[in-house]
């Protein structure tokens, strides 16, 4: 049995939890998963408990603890370099990872104004300039990527950067906010995935409703 536990919020919602979730469930890495809802107006008072930044996700491997996720994405990368979470090649390693630190810092109006919702039946959204910025470039990384690799996945095979990118495909998909052929045919390959599959359909089974992320 493994000793990594993922502490994870609402799977309906949690963006960041989906990231590492993901990233270790596409890819094999063993794990034990905790879900701890943030039903609560403030979050949950339990995430003090789990992580100094009072926040989930967060990586429990003994007594160590790791949050973050891209950091819990770099921790298990080397424990598991067999999962082949980050590309062999060492120029493509740094584009991922170039990809993933700028999805990971950046892309704010998109985030904001756009929450990750399984639920939410697929309609437009009108949307500000800063937004449709945020889009076009995530468009643009994901072309440039998978002209280079062939695709499916940005790299050619799944890596933490499609992990990284996975809450955007469902932003995208369910606020309608692309029609263009290659980035549809992306957001296909990952939703195809099952462990994508797998996650969706936690959260459609969840009953618990974040106001503000309704939108």
């Amino acid at each position: 049995m493994s000793d990594l536990t993922l502490y994870i919020g609402n799977k309906n919602y949690s963006s960041w939890s989906f990231r590492p979730w993901l990233a270790m469930e596409a890819t094999g890495i063993p794990f034990k998963e905790v879900l701890i809802p943030f039903d609560m107006p403030a979050g949950n008072p339990r995430f003090r408990e789990l992580s100094p930044a009072g926040m989930v996700p967060v990586l429990h491997h003994g007594l160590f603890r790791v949050w973050e996720s891209l950091a819990i994405i770099e921790y298990v990368a080397e424990l598991y370099p067999e999962a082949g979470l980050w590309p062999a090649d060492r120029a493509e390693r740094a584009s991922a990872r170039v990809a993933a630190a700028e999805m990971h810092a950046g892309f704010t109006a998109l985030r904001n104004a756009c929450p990750m919702n399984f639920r939410r039946d697929p309609a437009p959204l009108a949307v500000s300039d800063a937004v449709k910025a945020n889009v076009r470039r995530i468009e643009s990384l994901w072309r440039d990527a998978l002209e280079a690799s062939g695709g499916p996945f940005l790299f050619g095979s799944f890596t933490a950067a499609d992990a990284m990118y996975a809450p955007v495909v469902n932003r995208f998909e369910i606020y309608e906010l692309v029609d263009n052929p290659v980035t549809l045919a992306y957001m296909k390959a990952m939703k195809g995935l099952p462990a994508f599959q797998r996650w969706r359909d936690g959260a459609l089974a969840e009953s618990w409703v974040v106001p503000e992320d309704e939108v």
